[in-house]
């Protein structure tokens, strides 16, 4: 039984332990900010539920899978903001990878009934949807591998 009970405590202490270090890595993400564990694995779903719902209503409303193809990797030109030094970089980047944009256009294509305008938000969104399901996230002047969904790269153990 005194066996049994300091082996009690010892497990106590080490999920104690356990508990201490997955706070401290949680605190240490938030002050990063970036996100972490269970809440960077939601973000990455819900890029991936994004993706899915764009792809259907482009099936219903786009103009053709041609038009899909040639668009779908537009907002990645954003990268040549990087040339300018890291924070230009973030600042372009974050701008084509942010839903504002992408929502507004296809607003606008709604209520104005541009067919090419919903199209294109529709693509723009499932662009976003797609970068933010394989983790990359809105970047950090700090570098192109600092986001909010964590650090990029090969560190990354995800």
């Amino acid at each position: 039984m005194a066996k049994a009970l300091s082996f009690g405590l010892a497990g106590g202490r080490l999920a104690r332990l356990a508990r201490t270090s997955d706070v401290t890595r949680t605190r240490r993400a938030a002050a990063s900010g970036s996100v972490d564990g269970g809440v960077r694995s939601l973000l990455r779903a819900e890029g991936l539920v994004v993706l899915t719902l764009a792809l259907l209503a482009y099936e219903r409303f786009g103009a053709g899978w041609g038009l899909f193809a040639l668009l779908f990797l537009l907002p990645d030109l954003s990268f040549l903001g990087y040339l300018a030094g890291p924070r230009v970089g973030a600042a372009t980047y974050n701008a084509a990878h942010s839903y504002a944009g992408a929502l507004g256009l296809l607003a606008l294509g709604v209520f104005a009934e541009l067919p090419l305008a919903v199209a294109g938000g529709l693509i723009w969104c499932a662009h976003i949807g797609f970068d933010r399901g394989l983790g990359y996230g809105l970047k950090y002047a700090a570098g192109f591998s600092d986001t909010h969904l964590g650090r990029i790269g090969p560190a990354d153990p995800w």
